[in-house]
Formats: C-alpha cells, structure tokens, sequence
C-alpha cells in the first residue's frame, strides 16, 4: 500500500472543485497524469510525479490514468494492472477501488477513453510520452504550455482561478508539508556543527522528509555558496565564518508542496558583518509579510522589499543615494536580483507549467528591467492565495565583476565598502505566507527568523 492511500479521504472537497470548473467551462475536459520518465535506461525511473492539474481533481498521484471531467462529473480511465506488476511492485487497489477512493462517477479502460475524448480541452503534460499520447488520441496538435490557444486556454484560465486560492482540503496538506519542513530545517542546523561537508546537513534535512513519508518538493539547496541562487552541489566543505544557506521543502504524499529558506553561520554565530546584512534582509523579509492583506499588488511587495534593502545597504555605505531613487535605477537588483517570491500549491512554483499565464494578472507582461524582470507573480493578493517571501542579498561575481553595470553604477556602489562584507556570499529567509480576510498566516512561523534564536539552534548541536 502506497503511503498516499493512507490519507484521509479528500472526495468531498475533490467533487466540489470539479463542480466549480463546470461553472467555468463549456464541454468535456480531459486531463492525463503522466507517467515515470527514464533516467538512462526505460527500467530505471526518476520517482513518478503525477500532473499537478490531474491531482487537483483526482486527488492522488494514480499513473497512466485519465480523468474526464464534464458538468461536475469526473470519469476515471485506468487500466487494470497485470500479474508482472504485482510480481515487482506489490499488490495495489484495483480500478473500481480507486475510483471509489476519489470519488469518481465511473471507471473505464483507458482504450474505452477514446471515444469519450472527442472535441476535449486538455492541458499539456510535461512528460514527451503522454504529450504525443494526449495530441493522438484528440487528433490534434497541442500547443506548448503557455501558448494554449482555443479552448485549451479557456480550460487554462479556468483552472488558474481554482487554483490561486486554495481550498480547506488543499491548506491541511499545506500545512503538513510546512510543518514536516520546519523539522527538517532545524534538524539541519542542529547537525552543522558537526558536520564537515554541506551533504551532510542535506542528508540530515532530506531524512526527516523521507521519515515522514514524503518527498522533496524540488531539488534542495544546501549550500556555502549561496550566492548560486539554485545551487544543487553538495561537496564543499562546511569552514567556520562560513555561512550556509538551506533552501528545502517537503511534499505531501498527495503532491502540496513547501518552501522554506534559512541562512545560517556554520559556527552558530553570525560575525558582524553578516549579521548587518541578515538584519537587512530580515526587516525586508518581515516588512512585506506585515504588509499583506487581500488586494495589496504582490509587485509592490516586492518593490517594498527592494526599498528597505536598498535602505539598509546605504545605512552600511555600500550603496549612495536615495533608496527610493536606487530601485528606480534598478541598483539594488546588483545585490537582490530575483523577485520577492511566488505562488505555492501544488508545484513548489504553482503553476508555472503555463507560463506567465497564472502569474501575470490578465493584460501585464513581465518587465525587461533588471530589477523586476525575474518577478514571478504580478497580480493582486487574494485571501486563499499562498506566496513565498523571500528577499536575499547576495554577492554574484557575474553581476558585481560586470563592467558595464561597475561603470553603469559606479556613483552609486561603494566597491571599496562592499569588500569588507567578503564573508557575505549569500542570505535569503524565505517563509510560507498564506493570505487571509483580513491579513496574513505564516504557515512557517514555527521556524525562528530572528538571528539569535537561529543562533541557539545551531549552538544546540554543537
């Protein structure tokens, strides 16, 4: 028995989510699950993700299945697995059971789906397989992701508006998968000094993940060179006056996600001047959170936390002028140059597999200026929508050695002043923040942002 089957039963909730998009669409829709992709040869698979637009009407990560939605009706189309199955894998639940456990209306063979397919909008998997499969079956070509046109885009749409504000259903996994992540940061930081290399305390973070069986919600970062902002190596060795930055969340087995950031000095104590530039990006993290409630534009989130660092970066002598004026010029981005977060859900960046299409409020497109260009989500906030806040600074030797941008921002760079923060290569705090009526939940909340008290977690394990 798989350890998702062991959930309770989300039927209910899954029942009314296909009841709203029947609200929101004409005809039939068909969504695939996808199936496991090989990692050097066919036989061995990376672990199956299932589709995240199939599970947030399924339920459950079934692969090699299909669903069938139309007028609220959900229809399953799933083959019966073989005896060599069972012989490698173990036993599982037959169709009917399955379709009973999601609260289906019917369950076919997926041979019998063909007929059932004609004239469906669907949505695009990522997987080339099931994609070829998908554009056979409903005898047409389909768009990449994010240039759905027809009624594949008017599907798109509506389930972009299903899932920006998350259900009750949806917030318990949430909340699960947070709690299970604000474990395995502190684990991580109990181990470090300890530890003599950055795997090390990966392997700490990732073990209490897998002990709760779940997953990782995306390739973990737990590095000394936090300056990488997706630094997936795992090698260097953990030096005191180091600082290491963990980015690590877990996912439910019903496939919510988390995602949690911490930096963290590897001798559990800040020096002076990391803990400056930690309380910058502190006063930023918590100035936007402060700041949130239904109807705030999620840009201006990030323009306040451009703002207070650019602040505290000419309150160090490191950058000269107004700060109002250096975001203008974008001078700020040369120390935080990713935008201030992004939606969660069901993919640790929800939604992205269609582009800018869930991210960007209908009629914006994304900016061409340095400091916004990688801004993810530019829309108003709405209660039920959760977000990732996460302002960072860190020191890019591909920004700050350019020059053009030295020349371009010479009056406005102390370079001379930035030399003595050398021990800063990368801070980012990073929290899970759900919009409510009237204001903001921290679903992370149980995991210390102030720095002495990351201090005392750290020195705990030493």
């Amino acid at each position: 028995m798989t350890a998702w089957m062991e959930r309770p039963s989300m039927a209910e909730a899954l029942k009314e989510r296909r009841r709203r998009l029947a609200t929101l669409v004409e005809g039939p829709t068909v969504l695939w699950s996808g199936q496991s992709i090989g990692r050097n040869y066919p036989a061995n698979t990376y672990p199956f993700r299932a589709s995240s637009h199939f599970l947030y009407f399924a339920g459950v990560p079934l692969e090699g299945a299909a669903i069938r939605l139309e007028d609220g009706r959900l229809e399953l189309f799933l083959d019966e697995p073989g005896p060599a199955y069972a012989l490698w894998h173990g036993e599982v639940p037959g169709r009917e059971a399955l379709a009973a456990l999601i609260g289906a209306d019917a369950a076919y063979a997926l041979a019998e789906l063909g007929a059932r397919a004609t004239g469906a909008a669907t949505l695009p998997v990522i997987d080339t397989a099931t994609r070829a499969a998908q554009a056979q079956l409903l005898e047409r070509a389909l768009a990449a992701p994010h240039e759905l046109d027809g009624a594949d885009r008017a599907l798109a749409k509506a389930v972009i508006a299903l899932r920006l504000s998350h259900d009750e259903a949806a917030l318990s996994e949430l909340r699960r998968a947070a709690a299970v992540s604000v474990v395995a940061h502190q684990a991580g930081m109990r181990v470090t000094p300890k530890a003599k290399y950055e795997s090390e305390v990966r392997a700490a973070m990732e073990g209490v993940i897998i002990a709760n069986r779940m997953a990782t919600a995306y390739g973990s970062i737990v590095t000394v060179h936090g300056e990488v902002l997706h630094n997936e190596q795992y090698h260097h060795t953990l030096t005191p006056g180091d600082l290491l930055l963990a980015d690590v969340g877990a996912e439910s087995e019903l496939g919510w996600a988390s995602d949690i950031t911490r930096t963290w000095p590897v001798s559990g104590r800040f020096s002076p001047t990391q803990r400056a530039i930690y309380d910058i990006v502190l006063a930023a993290h918590d100035a936007c959170i402060v700041a949130m409630k239904p109807g705030i534009e999620y840009r201006d989130m990030h323009l306040l936390a451009c703002t207070v660092i650019a602040a505290g970066l000419v309150d160090l002598g490191i950058l000269r002028g107004k700060p109002e004026d250096l975001v203008e010029r974008d001078a700020h981005a040369l120390f935080f140059p990713h935008g201030i977060g992004h939606l969660l859900g069901l993919d640790v960046h929800d939604i992205e597999d269609l582009g800018d299409l869930a991210g960007y409020a209908p009629g914006r497109e994304r900016s061409q200026r340095f400091g916004l260009g990688y801004l993810r989500l530019n829309r108003p906030l709405a209660a039920g929508m959760l977000v990732t806040i996460e302002p960072g600074f860190y020191q890019v030797p591909a920004l700050l050695d350019d020059p053009l941008r030295r020349e371009k921002y010479a009056d406005a760079v102390s370079w001379e002043r930035l030399g003595q923060f050398a021990d800063v290569r990368g801070i980012r705090i990073e929290d899970d923040v759900l919009v409510t009526e009237t204001g903001t939940e921290v679903l992370t909340a149980a995991l210390p942002t102030q720095a002495e008290a990351v201090e005392s977690l750290v020195l705990a394990g030493a």
